[in-house]
Order: structure tokens, then sequence, then C-alpha cells
């Protein structure tokens, strides 16, 4: 007989519907348990340095990988990045996650946009496979058309696209000098130029002839041989004593080694480590396209086959925008084209002799390159053949389907060519989230760490669309976040804090956004919610004015603009209309050009990254105006404050010399003749000889990933025990490094040159770092303000202009708040302050706003707005004049709201009465135009020039004008308004917008 209770249906196991943690320590995490919901988007929050990476990354996501990487053969494990295993008790319910964080340090020149998006692997293969050959040309593959490939380079720049030569005249600046005075400029300062000019005498040459009274025969072999004699020499004697000597048979003082002018350049530029010396040998450089590749960088071969008429250069040179419209027309031909065609008939050109195949195949292995035999030849046939029609509709439809999430994030202005060093770090971040956006992942946790920096209030906007449509897919978003505009979209909300450092590290608030109204304890309750803010602000009335005419800098075309001194200034606008190179590059170079200042050199970068990094568009332009109260251009970028983690906070602020200074100042390190240098962990004496000042030791394990583990001897203190006895009130060197900025303040307390460096890095919202804290631990927010606390603790004198790049990015509110008031001290005291900025509460706290664009790239560049504050938002006109707005807590004005519309657009304005039209986004239910005292209604077109709809027919408009037909930002009456709405849902219901709206 069958049991009944065994035969009955099993219940299926339960699935745990959120993520559970349990006992997190990770860095400053308190014992940690937190429960989130899965297939949600949770924002994590909290002022700077409270925990929220910690638990987001450092625990919830370096989890997820480990778990992951279990399943990992071990040999394959050792090949990547691993975020290493969290302090933590348990993590139930947690999905395989994918993180994307904000870049720091270096990014190679060799990579482009096209390769982190992987595009460009697809670009090459369009080349190959459908693009037009000429007569008598065999088939080439991807590789090919690769300039960072040995098929592909140019054989002349070897894919450099420039080449490089050495002119007399910058090695020679002054032939009336002589060898001995240093006429060769460009050989080595100190001992090594001695030690050439010394070989040149053993070589017979005069040293003490001017340079242009030497045969033009000698002049020629010293600058420009290849020949490297090593010789005996007699150091510092003229030739008539080195001839002395040798007769009287002189022991020589050592044998040296010579190198001609022109190759010392060369060699030292190509091959030194050394970022300065890279910089001094750059300056006797010439540099010119290649004549072979015009600056191309690929072999003549490859820039034979064209795809509508363009070589693949030119093609990746187009911004997204462009190049999405022309592929649109080519798949759409191609479609069309594809029914007709058939095999060779009616096709132009001719298919390629079978001989001549196999001869260039045979020819590529010969070089050392792939025969390619599974792969089909498609020289088989002739161009514009069904099979090439057909692969131009598959391989065009998968660029423009990839193509469109980056577009809609405002990336539309890049190009495929553009190298990742000139990319902010939003840019960057903002590109590999649309890259994920096409991987059709379903069932992930997406950790993210601040999408919205760098992003001006619109691109927001389309990226909440974005995350909206990864969560849409069946996964989970995990946000790190400031942004309130965030924080509000967010399904669930955990607020980390209360403080930073010791002072935060436990959940404040878990659950929905509207309860996190009920904690007082949270610092980001009054922003969300109201009650805190800036304070209202007077616009200070300027000292005078700097007249910028004729600015031209990539985006910016004959560009004029007015920038006030003696105040707080916030240039403003769009992503990637032209703030930083109007603010970053144009306005430092200007004045420093002016008050005859040698003008800043950016950071070079590392290795042979010099030679690939994009050549700076040209800087023209005039600066007008009096400079007489301005001796000190200070420019403050996110740039890293150095490459290696022997570089941290106390190293690069100066503090760490005082401290020095102090523990060799005790009466026990003076009894042992203990100096300064004893007690730093850069040199031999003081450091543990086996990590050398490391702290830690790589132990390599073959076929596993190599492990870092605290040294043995020093336990991760980098000095030696004998260092470590030496106390200043009761505390050794690595105890001082161990602690936070704030502990630091406490304890140096009455000592002056060390608590003004503690004071500044307070001051600008950093007391929760370590003083030891290496700086490639830091990000490009935090970098730019450890250097602006080492320039705030300097002497003001009233006398300096500072120009920062988005000094608030990466913030707290809280934090901004604190910066801004600090920013505001310094213009008190008679400095110029002009800043990038995109936080809208910060810059309706400036004195001066000078709004670009209206779009990005080559729509903008152009100055769309210029006064205080309250006149641009008055105006009405561009992006950020619209978006202005003021603490609700600190200001009764209105605000601007600009709601995505996902609906045929006469949906969106459901009626027009009143005076005012209706919004009809999700928005607050109040949202409508209001009419303005006496006068007539009006609203602001805000259309996105954004296509959505049926992927394989996008509508791409011209990006100049929006969708309704309306010049974005132009003020438009309510009937006008509503025409160009029926007008466009005829025409396209597809087509996404935003409209613009008061909300009372």
């Amino acid at each position: 007989m069958i049991d009944s209770a065994a035969s009955a249906p099993q219940e299926p196991p339960s699935v745990q519907a959120d993520v559970r943690v349990l006992g997190a320590r990770e860095h400053n995490l308190k014992d940690v348990d937190l429960t989130v919901p899965r297939d949600a988007m949770v924002v994590f929050t909290g002022v700077s340095g409270s925990g929220k990476s910690s638990l987001a990354f450092g625990t919830l996501y370096a989890e997820s990988q480990r778990r992951y990487l279990e399943s990992v053969a071990p040999y394959a494990r050792r090949l990547i990045d691993q975020a290493g295993v969290p302090d933590v008790d348990s993590i139930t319910g947690m999905p395989p996650a994918v993180a994307l964080q904000q870049q720091r340090g270096g990014r190679s020149s060799r990579s482009s946009v096209g390769s982190i998006t992987t595009l460009s692997s697809l670009v090459r293969m369009l080349y190959s496979r459908a693009g037009d050959y000429p007569a008598d040309q065999p088939m080439l593959y991807a590789e090919d058309f690769s300039a960072n490939t040995v098929e592909g380079a140019c054989p002349q720049c070897h894919g450099i696209g420039r080449v490089y030569e050495v002119p007399e005249q910058k090695m020679v600046p002054d032939p009336s000098l002589t060898l001995r005075q240093r006429a060769i400029a460009s050989w080595p300062r100190a001992w090594h130029g001695h030690q050439l000019r010394d070989v040149l005498v053993a070589l017979g040459y005069d040293v003490d002839v001017p340079w242009k009274d030497l045969p033009k025969k000698d002049r020629n072999w010293i600058l420009y041989t290849d020949e490297t004699p090593f010789v005996p020499v007699h150091s510092r004697l003229t030739l008539s004593e080195a001839r002395a000597a040798i007769k009287a048979g002189v022991e020589p003082s050592y044998s040296g080694t010579f190198v001609g002018a022109r190759r010392y350049v060369l060699d030292t530029f190509a091959n030194t480590k050394s970022a300065s010396m890279k910089r001094r040998v750059a300056q006797f450089l010439d540099v010119a396209p290649c004549p072979s590749c015009h600056g191309k960088r690929l072999k003549p071969e490859a820039l034979t086959v064209t795809f509508e008429g363009r070589d693949i250069a030119d093609f990746s040179g187009l911004p997204l925008r462009e190049l999405a419209s022309l592929l649109y027309r080519a798949v759409a031909a191609a479609s069309q084209q594809a029914d007709a065609a058939s095999g060779t008939t009616g096709t132009p050109g001719e298919a390629l002799h079978a001989d001549v195949r196999r001869q260039a195949v045979q020819q590529r292995v010969a070089a050392g390159g792939s025969a390619h035999a599974a792969a089909p030849d498609v020289r088989r046939t002739p161009n514009q053949s069904a099979e090439k029609l057909a692969t131009t509709a598959r391989l065009g439809a998968e660029l423009i389907d990839r193509l469109r999430p980056i577009i809609d994030l405002g990336l539309g202005y890049l190009s495929l060519d553009r190298t990742t060093p000139t990319l902010s770090g939003g840019e960057l971040q903002r590109l590999r989230l649309a890259n994920q956006l096409t991987s059709d992942l379903f069932g992930v946790v997406y950790v993210l760490d601040e999408p919205s920096a760098g992003l001006h209030p619109q691109d927001v906007t389309s990226l909440l669309g974005i995350l909206d449509g990864l969560k849409g897919r069946g996964n989970s978003l995990f946000v790190v976040e400031h942004s309130v505009d965030v924080m509000r979209h967010a399904d669930w909300l955990v607020d980390i804090g209360p403080g930073a450092g010791e002072r935060g590290g436990r959940i404040i608030y878990s659950g929905p956004t509207d309860g996190l109204a009920d904690v007082e304890e949270s610092v980001t309750r009054g922003y969300l919610f109201g009650g805190s803010g800036l304070h209202p602000h007077s616009p200070r009335r300027p000292s005078g004015w700097l007249k910028l005419d004729g600015v031209t800098r990539n985006n910016l075309q004959d560009v004029s603009v007015s920038i006030p001194m003696g105040v707080l200034t916030a240039v403003t606008g769009v992503s990637g209309s032209g703030k930083s190179s109007l603010v970053s590059q144009a306005l430092p170079a200007l004045l420093t050009e002016r008050l005859g200042q040698a003008v800043p050199v950016n950071e070079a970068p590392e290795d042979d990254d010099l030679l690939l990094a994009d050549s700076p568009d040209r800087l023209e332009g005039a600066l007008d105006g009096d400079l007489t109260g301005v001796r000190r251009v200070v420019s403050i970028d996110q740039k890293p404050i150095g490459r290696t983690p022997r570089s941290n906070v106390a190293t690069y602020t100066g503090l760490f010399d005082h401290v020095r200074s102090r523990f060799a100042q005790t009466a026990e390190a003076r009894s042992r003749g203990y100096k300064p240098g004893r007690f730093s962990f850069n040199v031999t004496g003081g450091r543990c000889p086996t990590c050398e000042g490391e702290g830690s030791v790589m132990v390599e394990l073959l076929f596993l990933p190599s492990v870092y583990t605290q040294c043995p001897d020093c336990h991760g203190t980098r000095y030696k025990a004998s260092t470590l006895e030496i106390t200043w009130h009761d505390r050794n060197v690595a105890q001082i490094l161990a602690m936070s900025v704030e502990e630091a303040h406490a304890f140096f307390t009455g000592e002056e040159e060390i608590m003004r460096s503690l004071a500044a890095l307070i001051d600008v919202g950093l007391g929760y770092l370590r003083l030891g804290q290496p700086a490639t631990e830091l990000s490009g927010g935090e970098a730019q303000r450890v250097k602006l606390a080492s320039e705030l603790q300097r002497a003001q004198r009233g006398d300096t202009l500072y120009v920062l790049d988005e000094p608030t990015s990466g913030l707290h509110c809280a934090d901004a708040d604190r910066l801004v008031t600090h920013l505001q001290t310094l213009v008190d005291a008679g400095n110029t302050v002009v800043m990038v900025e995109l936080d809208m509460r910060v810059v309706a706290a400036a004195d001066h706003v000078i709004d670009l664009g209206p779009g990005a790239g080559e729509d903008g560049g152009t100055v769309v707005a210029s006064g205080t504050p309250a006149q641009v938002a008055e105006g009405g006109v561009g992006a950020s004049g619209r978006r202005r707005s003021t603490s609700p807590s600190r200001s009764r004005s209105p605000q601007l709201c600009s709601a995505p519309h996902d609906r045929p657009r006469e949906r969106d304005v459901a009626a027009r009465a009143g005076g005012g039209i209706w919004c009809g986004s999700v928005q607050p239910a109040a949202a409508r135009v209001e009419r303005p005292a006496g006068g007539e209604s009006t609203t602001w077109c805000g259309c996105a020039s954004r296509a959505g709809g049926d992927a394989r027919q996008p509508r791409l408009p011209d990006p100049g004008i929006s969708p309704c037909g309306v010049v974005p930002g132009s003020v438009i009456s309510g009937h006008q308004l509503g025409t160009s709405v029926q007008s466009l849902t005829t025409a396209d219901p597809f087509v996404r917008s935003t409209v613009a709206c008061w909300v009372a």
C-alpha cells in the first residue's frame, strides 16, 4: 500500500527574498547587521567616510566575488584582480555581483572609448567583412585594423601616429657657449653631463671652444652619432691638460661611455620611468604627424578599405551620435539591397583571384601572422555582394543597439578613438554602465560607486532611466550615492553614520526612503526632506573683471567671457559642454602666461603613454583686465597625489616632516644619534629591511593568486623595532601614521606647525582619513581636497586665484556645505575662486555663474548664460538656468523639475487651462507651469534628442534641434508647445522627451 503522506506533492523550497548581512566589521563597520531587498534599487548613503563603500564594496561585493572565484580554476583565479576576504560573520541571499567603481589613478593612453566598450572590435570586424576593398587588395582581418597589433600598426611610426625629431636649434639654443658651459642643453645635468664632456675630451674634442666655432663635422658627430665609444678619461681637464696627463702616464679617473645628444633625448624619452625626466627631454622634441599614415596610426593597406566612404580612422573619429546616424542609413540601405542582390550579379568590383588570395595567406604566415584557415575569405565575392550586405545589416544593427544606451546617457559627443585619460571619472563609469545594458544579464547585483558623480542634473534623469532598465530586467542595484535625486528615486535607503571614521560605521536607518524623515540622528535627513543646507547668500560685488577673448580649445570655438575678480564663480553646464576646457585648461594657461610664470605642466603619463597620449588641441585666446591683485594662480585638479603606496596624506601635506622632527628631538633619539630620516619609511636606516617600508610582503603561490601578507618582522608597522622604541608623548611613529586626521588633531594640540595641516584637512572634510593612508586608495575628489588642504595651510595674502574642478564631487551634502563655507572664507580674504561645479545647491551659493552649453561636444562650447545665480535662473536659458534651485528649507523660491516622459507626447500635456500647462509626469502632482505675475504663461522646451522605441528602426533626429522642432532652451508659449507636441506625436510616437515645469 502506498503511503499517502509520502505521495503528497512536495512544497517547493522557499527562496530567500532578501540579502542578509550579519556581523560586518570591514574597516570602520561596527559589527553591522543588515537586511535589504533583492530586485530593487538600494542606495547606501551617509557622510563621507561613514562606511558606505566598506559595506557595499568591501563586504557585499567582495563576498560575492570570493564565492564565485571558488568555482574558478586556480590558474585562472590568479589572473583576476580579487577584492579580498571581507571581515563578516555571514552573508546569505547574495546573488552574483558586478562592480562598477569610479576609476582611480591613471589610465593607459592605449585604451579608448572603443576598446573599453568593445565597440572597436565590432568596427574592425565590420571593415574586415563588409568594407569596400580596392582592386587586387587581399582580405584583411580584424587585427589588421588595430594600431596596437604588429599586423595593423603603421610600419613607420609603429602605431603611434606621430614621428619625433630632435632639431639642433633646441639641443643647442645658444651656440656662443662652449660645451663646458653646457652649450648642449639637452644633455643631462650634474655628474652625467660632466662625464659626457670628459669623454669628449678623451676622444680629442675641445670642450672650451664656442660651439659655433667647432667644425661642422665635429658638431654633427657630437649631436647625431649612434656610436657609443667606451674610453678611459681624466676628469675635469681641458684638452691640452688631458693630453699632457696621458703623455705623463697619469692614471685615468674612470672609464666612460659617450652617447650622442639626439640619441640621449630619444632613448630617455622612450625608456625612462621617471615622469620628471620624461618631461625634461620632451621639451627638446619636435613632434609631427607621421608622413606615412598622416596620424591615423594604421598601415596603408588598412586605410584603403572603406565603409560608407570613410576609412576606419575617420569612422572612429565621428561623434557617436553621427556614427549611429551613419550606421542606421547603411543598415537600411543594405537591408533593401540584400533582397535584390544576387551573388556577383550587378554588384560593383570584382572577386579576387584564388592565386592572389593564396599568396596573401602565405605572406601573412611567413610574417608570423595567422592563416585564419577557419575563416572564409570575403574577397571570394566582390564589394557589395549579398554576403557583404547581410554582414553590414547584422553588424551594423548590433553596433546601433550598443550605441543607443551610450547616447541615452548623454555621451553622444564622444568618439570611438577618444583615449581614456581624457575622460572624466563620470564619463568612464557611464560608458561601463552602458556596456552592461547590452549584456542582458539577469538576476545579478550591480554594485555602483556614485554613478551620478560628474553629471549635470539634466544627465542624472537619463541615468535613472538606465538604472530602472537594469532593475526591470530582474537585477538588483546596490548604489553608493550622495545625490539627493538618486536617493529619492531609490526603493530602499540605507543611511550609515552618523559621522565619519570611528564616529561612523553604524546603520542609522534601513528601509523605504520616506521613513528616514523620522530619524533625527541622520545627517542625510535634513537634505532629503528639508531643514539643512547652505544659508542664503547675497552675491558680492566684483573688485574687477578678467576678459577672455577668442578662446579656442577642444570644443570651445572663439569663446569670449568675463570672469569677475574677488568673488566665487561657478562654471556649470551639461557634461561635455566645455567647462574643464575653459576653467582647468585655458584660464590657468592664459593667466600664467600673462603673469610671466611658467605654464603648469600636467603630470606625465607612466611608461610609454606619453608617446601615445592625445596631443592637446591648440590653445588660442587673449586675456585682458587688471591683474594687479593677482600674484599666484593655483590650479587644483583630481589627479592622484602619488602613483605608489609610499605617498600618503601625511607626506603630501608636509606634516610628516614636522612629525619626524619631533621624534628626532626626543632625548632617547638624540642619545642614539637618530636624525629625522631615521623615522622615514622611504629610505634605509629606520625602516624594516624585510618589507623595505611597505608593511607587507608578497607570497608567490605559483598557480594560485599571489597573496600580500603582513610583514613577519615589522608586523605591518614598516619600521625596525629599534625605531619604534622611540616614543613621543607615549606614541611611536607607526601609531601616529595609523591615526585618523581627527584623532591626530586632538593628539597634537599645541603643535602649531602640525595643527595647521590637520586643521586644513578637517576644513575640507577629510577628517576621517588616516595619516598614513596610501595615495592609491584615495578617490579623485579626495585627492583634490588633499591638494586644496595643502594650499590652504599657507598664509593667505589675498592675492591668489584658485581654479578648482568639481571640488564637491563625491561629497555628502553636509561635507559639501563645509567645503563651500571654507571657500567663501578664501574669497572673504581677498582671493578669487573659479570652480567647475554641477551641484545646483553649490552653484546657488556662488556670487557669479557662467553656464556653458547648450549641449555637449560640438553642440556645446558656448556661453549660454552669465550673471548672478538669480539672474541666470530668472533668464531660464540653458540647462543650469532651468535646473538652478535652492534648499527648500532656506528659500521659498520655486524649483524646477524635469521629468522623463516615456509615453506618447499627447498624454504628457493633458490639458492647457487656467493660463498654464499641466505636466503629466510621475513627479509631484502639483507640477504645472505657473503664469508669471502680469505676464503670459510660458514654459521651456526640454526635449532630448535621443530616440527610443523599435530597436530595428532607430530614429535619430538632428542633434541640434529637439524632436519637437524647437531649439533647446528657448522660451515658447503654451500654444506653441501644444502645437509642437501634436505634430511630434503624429510624426514619431516613440520619441522620449523631457518637459521642464515649475513646481510650486
